[in-house]
């Protein structure tokens, strides 16, 4: 059900939920650099454009439905809110970055292991 007071704030537990979707749906995009560079440059206007969803929530409602632009409003509505998603992205970029490099081989061994071994050198 749509919750028709927008001026109460998210839950403590609402905002860590939309946070994470958010930074999930960018780090799983590789927009992590973009992202945070957006951010933090538009963190000011924040505000603004947190009023501006609610002016489109009419039309933004019908695409991605009422409820998650209203929450995503609300959450721009403070700057503090804005420095926690972009904090969440980096965390949960350096986590994919983790488990990516667990599973290959660092460039490093792949040269040492190279230049020791006779029968791949060139020379």
């Amino acid at each position: 059900m749509f919750d028709t007071d927008l001026t109460t704030p998210l839950s403590d537990e609402r905002r860590a939920e939309v946070i994470d979707a958010i930074a999930r749906k960018i780090v799983d995009r590789r927009l992590e650099t973009p992202a945070v560079l957006f951010l933090d440059m538009h963190k000011p206007l924040s505000f603004v454009a947190s009023q501006a969803m609610l002016v489109g929530l009419p039309f933004l409602g019908i695409f991605f439905g009422a409820q998650p632009v209203a929450d995503v409003s609300k959450l721009f509505a403070d700057p503090a809110n804005v420095e926690a998603l972009i904090s969440r992205i980096e965390q949960m970029s350096a986590e994919t970055f983790r488990q990516v490099q667990g599973d290959k081989p660092c460039h490093t061994e792949l040269d040492s292991a190279s230049s020791t071994d006779p029968e791949t050198s060139l020379g």
